[in-house]
């Protein structure tokens, strides 16, 4: 997800549904897989560990949320869409909290930088990053919290102050969903700490609670995509039909089998810039019934549901056509010039080498497939050539 920034007139996220009314039930035809999806338990599906830090008796309890590839659909989430997604384990962002006397947030030396060593380093650390650190994700999200539970009358003690602090090694600007895992895993800390039941917070309301805090705390125009993936974890399925999301808060979320997954890699631009960006009309266009436009969502849901029935049948080369239509589909809607020099040449060399890809979320980075060992190494070889980083994949199978 974008790094965050303001906006002057951020169009709603879909409303929370009460959590003590009981979850609407899946249409009917559901898969037993999305009722598993849907009602996992509400231990938080998120990496979790304990480890005593510090000489103090208070003890750190941390979080993980995974950076996720937009395997086949996006940007059609935020268009009532479909889309799969694709939790990794290379990449993650670690919140950790333990109780205090007040409430506070640790700044990281890296994503909240408050002192450089030259003009030159101050230059650069916010062309590259923007003026807005991190800790304003983990801020957003406390207050949203607050306001959750005050709204839905979920109990909880407000004696108990807290510590925050995070951490991350997700690759800034380049559309892995970043802000959105510190986000969730700051999300899931909150609920652990103030031991906060499914019942009270329903899991397929989770990814839309992590959305409000981006688009209504932060004006960062998303869709739930991310989140969904970044609460559910492995490989989801997911349908954000407007009847759906108009009717209760969240879309259907069906779970799909990492195992049926090709062998991933992710490219992406190693220095990306905060500045100088194409703005995008397609939101407007969208909003104003352009036929193009709608037509062009509703075939990212088709490529979707070929793709999905491609990965049940492990047909690898279905599923590489769906990309390839992808990535072509939404080159026509958004074109050249807002897509960027930098991400088209990824796509460039993706098809010289004969492999699919696409991008893997707004921009700044493309996953693809390739079964090939000699020919990934050749694009391996190929990326790093031009300057780009190449890392193969490993999926992050839901936690337990």
């Amino acid at each position: 997800s974008p790094s965050p920034s303001t906006s002057t007139s951020p169009s709603p996220s879909p409303s929370l549904p009460h959590p003590q009314a009981p979850a609407s039930p899946m249409p009917t035809g559901a898969s037993s897989a999305a009722e598993s999806a849907q009602n996992e338990s509400g231990s938080c599906a998120s990496d979790r560990k304990r480890a005593r830090r510090g000489d103090g008796p208070a003890e750190w309890v941390s979080h993980r949320a995974h950076a996720r590839v937009g395997l086949v659909g996006n940007p059609s989430d935020g268009f009532h869409g479909k889309t799969i997604a694709v939790s990794v384990e290379n990449y993650w962002a670690e919140v950790s909290i333990r109780p205090s006397d007040r409430i506070s947030f640790e700044h990281h030396p890296q994503g909240d930088p408050d002192a450089f060593d030259s003009l030159r380093q101050l230059h650069h650390t916010f062309e590259r990053q923007g003026y807005q650190g991190a800790i304003v994700l983990l801020q957003a999200t406390s207050k949203k919290f607050f306001e959750y539970c005050s709204t839905h009358s979920v109990p909880f003690d407000e004696t108990r102050n807290f510590t925050l602090k995070y951490d991350t090694n997700i690759p800034r600007q380049v559309g892995l969903a970043g802000s959105s895992a510190i986000i969730t895993a700051t999300f899931n800390c909150l609920i652990e700490f103030f031991e906060i039941s499914e019942q009270q917070m329903p899991m397929p309301v989770r990814p839309t609670f992590v959305l409000s805090v981006e688009m209504e705390e932060l004006g960062i125009q998303a869709g739930l995509q991310d989140r969904v993936i970044q609460v559910y974890e492995g490989c989801m399925y997911m349908d954000f039909a407007k009847s759906l999301v108009e009717a209760r808060g969240y879309g259907d979320y069906s779970r799909l089998p990492c195992s049926a997954l090709p062998p991933l890699w992710l490219a992406y631009v190693c220095n990306p810039s905060n500045s100088g960006k194409i703005h995008s009309d397609v939101k407007a266009r969208w909003k104003a019934g352009d036929a193009d436009v709608v037509e062009a969502m509703q075939q990212f849901g088709r490529y979707t549901d070929v793709a999905r029935d491609a990965l049940l049948g492990k047909n690898w080369v279905a599923l590489g056509q769906a990309m390839r239509d992808n990535f072509a589909l939404r080159r026509r809607i958004y074109g050249d010039d807002c897509l960027g020099a930098d991400n088209l040449t990824m796509i460039a060399i993706a098809t010289e080498h004969g492999v699919p890809a696409k991008f893997s979320g707004s921009g700044g980075a493309v996953v693809g497939m390739c079964d090939a060992r000699d020919t990934l190494e050749a694009l391996k070889q190929a990326y790093t050539r031009r300057g780009f980083a190449f890392v193969e994949l490993a999926p992050h199978e839901p936690s337990k």
